[in-house]
């Protein structure tokens, strides 16, 4: 399936204390980004970051009108930022990754086509993770609520890559604002009998800054956001 180039792109990255990886991850995307379109912005949202993250996107976005950057005034723990970009974004296609960029360009190169004929591409690791058996005694339990309250049967529903054709998500209102608010794309797309496809991939070990999904009030919230959203439904 080759790619024409004929719709249009925001990359997406919700940001908080990403002063490690950020600043590669938007030259990665600008010299990849011409193998996928002809028309394309990056789209950062700040959540409130404590370190130099946000100069570092000034600097860039000073230079390319291209690179737009939004800030939060309080930490969101992710989720708020990931519907800001979501609202913010204004192209065809919403290419969502972490701002790390754990995604590889040949994946991205690889996977992106499958948006033509679906309204959305999630990434799932094809390999296992080295969790702890904590994390992933959490995760099973977390995956497996998913799917008997919402009927959702998605192998990674918080893949940190996901291509979402913009047209099918630009009247969902999310209620989140933890992790949880991935699962809210994928139940206004089931509602809207929208196309998923599912794309098998080796995500990249993080190579500076940290992870802060995993902390317990972020795991807690996103249980509680489980529930709220399956009462508002």
């Amino acid at each position: 399936m080759k790619n024409d180039k004929s719709l249009s792109v925001s990359f997406m990255m919700p940001m908080y204390n990403e002063e490690a990886n950020i600043e590669k991850a938007i030259l990665r995307l600008k010299n990849m980004s011409e193998k996928l379109t002809s028309d394309y912005e990056i789209v950062v949202v700040d959540d409130a970051s404590t370190d130099g993250s946000k100069k570092i996107v000034e600097r860039l976005a000073s230079k390319d009108s291209r690179i737009k950057l939004f800030c939060l005034a309080k930490n969101t723990k992710f989720g708020g930022a990931f519907a800001e970009g979501f609202s913010r974004s204004t192209k065809d296609v919403i290419v969502y990754m972490d701002s790390d960029l754990p995604v590889s360009n040949d994946d991205i190169e690889a996977s992106f086509p499958m948006i033509y004929e679906n309204d959305v591409v999630t990434g799932y690791s094809k390999v296992k993770k080295g969790d702890t058996l904590l994390r992933k005694f959490i995760s099973q339990s977390y995956n497996l609520m998913v799917r008997i309250l919402y009927g959702l049967n998605v192998r990674d529903i918080n893949s940190g890559y996901k291509i979402v054709r913009r047209e099918i998500v630009k009247d969902l209102k999310f209620h989140s604002r933890s992790p949880f608010i991935d699962v809210e794309i994928f139940i206004h797309v089931k509602k809207k009998k929208g196309k998923v496809c599912q794309y098998p991939l080796i995500f990249e070990s993080r190579k500076g800054g940290k992870s802060y999904i995993a902390r317990i009030p972020v795991i807690l919230a996103t249980f509680r956001d489980m529930i709220k959203v399956r009462l508002l439904s």
